[in-house]
């Protein structure tokens, strides 16, 4: 699948030889000269990575790459003029992936974009993301947001086959099939419906009327992106 790439550079000849570059080697590229153009571009395009530009004419790339980290894990590869450790050091605080030095080699940009897509993509294969929840597979840890929901080890597993499941209806012996009794071990009838329970109090903003972990009656219940 081709890869989209937006570039947020105000040198048009930079933005032009890296756009360039990396349309030779596959990529569909996006460019934009200024903040304001860029968040546009993000906004209404699904992008893949982003080359950013540490000083725009109406701008810091360090405050757009910290405000954007706060929405979205997407590979940022950030550009200066400045041969500043403390530069360095702190657009890699504000989330950069990368950091890069003007003038550069545009071999050397091509080998650290195609790197931090690699890992990005490593780290996202560990990921389940559905509407405001992210279930960290590595960690076995859910996120609200930034905000830690803490779970057990069996909330963790329905949690993993609802969300990769979202939209389906999965009943209740699809359930205790693939998560208890998948060994012809006996369960209890109640160990669903108390453990549903539990895990709809600590994600639902009203347990008793719940919008994401939903009951379809008579048939089992189904994970939703609302």
């Amino acid at each position: 699948m081709m890869k989209r790439m937006l570039i947020i550079e105000d040198d048009e000849n930079l933005s032009r030889g890296i756009a360039f570059a990396f349309e030779k080697d596959g990529y569909s590229v996006i460019t934009a000269k200024t903040l304001k153009n860029g968040i546009n571009n993000f906004e209404q395009n699904k992008i893949d990575i982003i080359i950013l530009d540490l000083s725009l004419p109406d701008g810091s790339g360090m405050e757009f790459c910290r405000d954007l980290r706060k929405k979205s894990n997407i590979p940022i590869i950030m550009l200066t003029a400045c041969d500043l450790e403390t530069d360095e050091v702190s657009g890699l605080i504000a989330g950069a992936d990368d950091y890069i030095t003007k003038p550069f080699s545009l071999s050397v940009l091509r080998a650290r974009a195609e790197a931090v897509l690699r890992r990005s993509e490593s780290k996202n294969n560990n990921i389940i993301q559905s509407g405001l929840y992210k279930l960290d597979n590595n960690l076995c840890k859910l996120f609200k947001g930034d905000e830690e929901i803490i779970i057990s080890a069996t909330e963790f597993r329905l949690l993993k086959y609802f969300m990769s499941n979202t939209g389906n209806v999965l009943s209740k012996e699809q359930i205790l099939t693939a998560l208890w009794d998948n060994q012809g071990n006996f369960v209890d009838e109640n160990t669903l419906p108390v453990n549903i329970s539990r895990l709809r109090a600590k994600i639902e903003d009203d347990p008793k009327n719940p919008k994401t972990l939903k009951t379809i009656h008579g048939m089992g219940y189904i994970w939703t992106n609302e």
